[in-house]
């Protein structure tokens, strides 16, 4: 028998939450992002669960590749751009559209000779400070990539820092939104500035953004990038991470509980000890107090989360057994309410997702 221990992959919530894309941004068109595997959900399914999207972006040219493999025919988009010279024939191979982020990619189009014209993503610092032109030289990088022959379609991109925050004291949308139409004033071409945040606040920044394409990544995978819950904007969770009790401990007022003996217990009690740990992607630091759910219950995480296992306050639960169900995050656990009792956020726990994790497919509500 395996190991009790799988995450389900709920494709039906996957397309249930790019509809809910639609109706916020019902003009744009979509990239469903799914960089870093589908942010654990798996390339193939995110293919799957996103076929209606317009496009899908992602950052690893090899993975492009593969989508192309797996029978993808709409467009592609590498939201980092080439990383060398030798991905630029590949561009026009496969139909891939690729940003275009520095001058150094921008002399890879020049000095490489295009077979086939391919599209490109023109990105604009306004604020975020990773990767783009700043206002003041985006319109020399819009006249250079204009003037090489291979160049078809130029969108006008940028990104937002603080999508979750509208009034964030030290950079707002609004104020990125004035950079960017600084910026790019009236060159022609389509407009991409909204991820999942501004996709999120669309009625809020109504008659602010301009959007021709829009770039979901969390809420597409039933999280938010903060603030409200993602149950609150109608979006389902699209991973659930289950487990079993594998093993009962009782305690003793004094006893202590793993690794570095943190816990302490304060009187008598019963601790269950679950099958997951962080070699399974269970964040290590996720303290005391973490929820979890037993046979449908509501409890807690008590002491550190080793390699293989955890260990839960079964007192809530007093009729747990070795066999018991526990739920670790997803349908009936916010993974957004876990992430943040770890002090962390759902991408990373949907994204450390182990390989050595069991992963099926089922609906959501169903047993999986």
């Amino acid at each position: 028998m395996p190991r009790p221990l799988s995450a389900t992959i709920h494709l039906d919530s996957m397309q249930h939450n790019l509809s809910r894309v639609r109706t916020e941004a019902p003009l744009a068109k979509i990239w469903a992002v799914v960089k870093a595997n589908a942010y654990g959900h798996g390339l193939e399914r995110g293919m799957r669960g996103f076929a209606q999207a317009d496009g899908l972006a992602l950052v690893e040219t090899e993975n492009a590749l593969r989508l192309r493999e797996a029978g993808w025919i709409k467009p592609i988009l590498l939201l980092e751009g080439m990383f060398d010279a030798s991905d630029v024939p590949l561009l026009a191979e496969h139909n891939i559209n690729s940003t275009v982020h520095n001058i150094e990619q921008v002399k890879m189009l020049e000095y490489t000779q295009l077979y086939r014209p391919i599209d490109v993503h023109l990105k604009m610092n306004t604020g975020m400070n990773r990767l783009g032109f700043t206002p003041d030289e985006y319109a020399a990088a819009y006249k250079r990539l204009r003037a090489i022959p291979g160049i078809r379609n130029i969108t006008h991109m940028t990104h937002f820092a603080n999508a979750d925050e509208l009034e964030h004291p030290r950079l707002t949308i609004a104020e990125q939104v004035r950079r960017f139409q600084y910026g790019a004033g009236d060159l022609p071409g389509e407009r991409s500035l909204s991820n999942s945040g501004g996709v999120l606040h669309g009625a809020e920044l109504a008659g602010m953004l301009s959007n021709d394409w829009v770039r979901p990544g969390i809420m597409l995978y039933g999280g938010t990038p903060g603030g409200r819950a993602a149950a609150d904007y109608g979006l389902r969770p699209t991973m659930t991470l289950r487990s079993e009790i594998i093993g009962i401990q009782q305690l003793e007022a004094g006893d202590t509980v793993g690794y570095g003996s943190r816990f302490e217990a304060p009187g008598p009690m019963t601790v269950g000890v679950v099958a997951c740990g962080y070699a399974d992607g269970y964040p290590r630091h996720a303290p005391h107090g973490t929820p979890v759910i037993v046979d449908g219950r509501r409890t807690t995480l008590v002491g550190r989360v080793s390699m293989d296992m955890m260990t839960v306050d079964l007192t809530p639960v007093p009729n747990a057994r070795v066999g018991s169900k526990v739920l670790l995050w997803g349908d009936g656990l916010p993974i957004d309410e876990v992430a943040q009792a770890a002090g962390t956020i759902g991408y990373e726990l949907m994204c450390a997702l182990a390989p050595r994790v069991r992963v099926l497919e089922g609906r959501m509500g169903s047993d999986g």
